[in-house]
């Protein structure tokens, strides 16, 4: 009787002993799932659209959109760092993401890109671009999103608000959705393209590549991106 009363001590306080550590277990676990998610909010990737011997669009006197694209992308990683951002780029200088030796430079620099943002695994993805139209009067940023996508288009509205108020548009132009876009279709995480501007217009293509504008544009990018992540 009293060796039964012995075991059934032990038992008791084996039970009690394997409650606690799964509690603490649970909590530790909790904490590490907790840190995982803080970490990857606090992530961003930046896209400087083409590069290398892709230029993106021509503009105005030969004007390059790939250079426009990657200094405000170096400008906005800036600004974003300073509100403690962690920002990893596509790209840092003027090279695309494909092998020399590449039958399709293009299609591979796309699938490079994509393959980068999705180990990543980031809060989200912001595309750099500039525009072009066969009517130099078009003008001003826009902000695309895929169309099925509630929450691209949430930050493609924020972005868009921003930019046309920080950069004093005078006609606001619009978020589109868009299924066509390589980037857009392929990415798990949220991604928006951002085209900042016309090259297509003397009035934009100039201000474009002044580092004073640059810096505004970066800046509007960086109040939506951190809004929206606020938001969250």
């Amino acid at each position: 009787m009293r060796k039964y009363r012995m075991e059934l001590i032990m038992a008791c306080l084996l039970l009690i002993s394997f409650y606690f550590l799964s509690r603490q277990a649970a909590a530790v676990s909790v904490w590490m799932n907790s840190e995982e998610v803080e970490k990857k909010e606090n992530v961003i990737v930046l896209d400087p659209g083409h590069g290398g011997s892709d230029p993106g669009m021509i503009g105005i006197d030969g004007l390059e959109e790939k250079n426009i694209n990657l200094s405000v992308t170096l400008l906005l990683k800036e600004k974003l760092e300073e509100k403690g951002y962690t920002v990893v780029l596509t790209r840092e200088e003027d090279k695309g993401l494909y092998d020399e030796s590449a039958q399709n430079k293009k299609a591979q620099d796309l699938q490079r890109r994509i393959a980068l943002i999705d180990e990543t695994a980031p809060a989200l993805t912001v595309s750099i671009h500039q525009n072009s139209y066969h009517d130099p009067a078009v003008k001003g940023p826009q902000v695309f999103y895929y169309e099925t996508s509630p929450e691209g288009k949430e930050l493609a509205v924020v972005l868009q608000e921003r930019l046309n108020v920080m950069l004093e548009v005078e006609r606001p132009r619009e978020i589109k959705g868009n299924t066509s876009y390589y980037l857009l279709k392929r990415s798990k995480s949220i991604l928006v393209i951002a085209e900042c501007g016309f090259l297509t217009n003397p009035e934009e293509a100039e201000l474009l590549q002044t580092k004073e504008y640059q810096e505004k544009v970066a800046a509007a990018l960086a109040e939506g991106i951190h809004s929206y992540l606020q938001k969250r």
